[in-house]
């Protein structure tokens, strides 16, 4: 178990952290430094560093010259063989868990500044990895970067709570800094980079720091893949959540698994693809069975690849499924805040517009297009003022689509007008789809709906 601020004390026996410790305790007893002891069996301080750490697993020679330079009377030796036989026990990672989604590219990364860490967690959609929904006090923000710079910079450091918590206050920052700013990659770079870092940790880590491993990775994941997805790179967004979804098995961490299915689901619709959108969205019953949450969010996911689709029946029977799961009490807590129930009932009543937009702008129906706004208009007074403005944005465009499938253009532009002089590229990319649909909608009806509708849709064009 991680220690409160401190090393992991009392290494487990049989473990390369029981190996490591007894390495610390001779090389000390005999007068050496690392740098001296590396250099007398030919490794660089740094690898002494990761081997006292128990990040490093050692060789039979290297552990025969160590047993021979500081005189321990083979015990340097059986401590191996322990750890060697404890590591024969504790099955091996998949090969495709222990290599980041995405590859380093430029290793220039943005400056991590201390604006907007996060002081506790729960903190929005983030939890801790090790108190989950119980809530905690994290470092203040000057340590917690300290903390990460640490971690990411000296890949046998101490695996510690406080560094535990600092990663997770970065990141909480980032997302921060991320919604206010999301055409920028600056926040998109610092969470690769400690992915990497948290990644390069996962092969050799022991079995207690796997599950805090895996859960740290599986957040930063799907958050590198929900920035790259906004910010139009749907193809290396697919990689980080397919990666998500396996270190979120890994940790037993439900809610993460759940977020990157659903946005693998978005991703199929976006693509044209309803059936593979609707395979991922039945995976997210699977992941999290039994759950309202997962079963209202799996319905509406379904609901939106039928529409695309075009099959109304089965858009609104899964319709009435998702609302039903919001009246059945839940037997537990929702695991994070975009799960409890006032914020599912906003996604839900944002897909069903989306969904019921869909049919309506392929049928001409104009019943379908009235629902629509409804489910739109309910799901905006849902959001909370100030916060989320990425989905402020898109549901305002659904509003103003809901009324051109109405055949009312001019309120549409009038709804659309504040996004009109957004600058080119501001706009997350899943508002810039939704708009590329509106525009092509306002293009088809400018012969019957005169100049206003021309020119709202070359506007349009500027800012998508």
């Amino acid at each position: 178990m991680l220690g409160a601020t401190g090393p992991v004390a009392a290494p487990d026996s049989g473990s390369w952290q029981e190996f490591g410790a007894l390495l610390r305790h001779w090389r000390r007893r005999a007068g050496w430094t690392q740098a001296q002891l590396g250099a007398a069996v030919g490794y660089d301080h740094t690898a002494v560093s990761r081997l006292e750490h128990g990040a490093r697993r050692a060789t039979p020679r290297l552990v025969h010259r160590l047993d021979e330079l500081l005189s321990t009377s083979g015990e340097l030796t059986r401590s191996y063989g322990r750890a060697e036989s404890a590591e024969a026990d504790r099955p091996a990672l998949p090969a495709h868990l222990l290599r980041p989604p995405l590859p380093p590219g430029d290793t220039a990364t943005a400056s991590v500044t201390a604006d907007n860490c996060p002081t506790r967690l729960p903190h929005y959609d983030l939890q801790c990895p090790l108190h989950g929904g119980d809530g905690c006090q994290l470092p203040p923000a000057d340590a917690a970067l300290a903390l990460h710079a640490a971690f990411c910079g000296n890949p046998a450091g101490p695996l510690d709570t406080d560094t535990v918590h600092a990663l997770a206050a970065v990141l909480g920052a980032q997302l921060h800094s991320a919604e206010r700013a999301m055409g920028e990659r600056g926040p998109g770079a610092v969470i690769e980079a400690t992915l990497r870092a948290i990644v390069a940790r996962l092969a050799d880590a022991p079995a207690r720091h796997r599950r805090v491993l895996a859960r740290l990775a599986a957040e930063h994941a799907h958050a590198a893949g929900s920035l790259r997805l906004h910010g139009g790179r749907p193809a290396t967004a697919m990689s980080c959540f397919d990666r998500a979804v396996g270190w979120a098995a890994l940790a037993g961490d439900p809610a993460t698994q759940v977020a990157a299915l659903s946005d693998m689901a978005v991703l199929g619709l976006l693509d044209d693809d309803p059936a593979s959108s609707r395979d991922y969205a039945r995976e997210i019953r699977r992941a999290a069975p039994g759950h309202h949450w997962s079963g209202a969010l799996s319905q509406i996911g379904e609901a939106r690849a039928t529409a695309l689709a075009g099959d109304v029946r089965a858009t609104v029977r899964h319709l009435g499924r998702a609302r039903h799961h919001l009246d059945r009490p839940e037997d537990a807590a929702a695991p994070v805040s975009w799960l409890a129930l006032p914020a599912l009932r906003m996604r839900v009543a944002s897909g069903s517009a989306a969904a019921l937009r869909d049919l309506a702008a392929a049928s001409g129906d104009p019943r379908l297009a009235r629902r629509a706004l409804a489910a739109a208009h309910t799901a905006l007074g849902l959001l909370d003022s100030g916060e989320l403005p990425s989905a402020r944005a898109m549901l305002t465009v659904r509003i103003a689509d809901c009324h051109l499938c109405q055949d009312d253009p001019h309120t549409a532009v009038a709804t659309l007008a504040p996004l009109l002089d957004t600058p080119p590229g501001a706009l997350p990319a899943l508002v810039r789809h939704e708009l590329r649909g509106l525009r092509a909608r306002l293009t088809a009806g400018a012969p019957r709906w005169g100049s206003a509708a021309t020119e709202t849709a070359a506007r349009l064009a500027a800012a998508i």
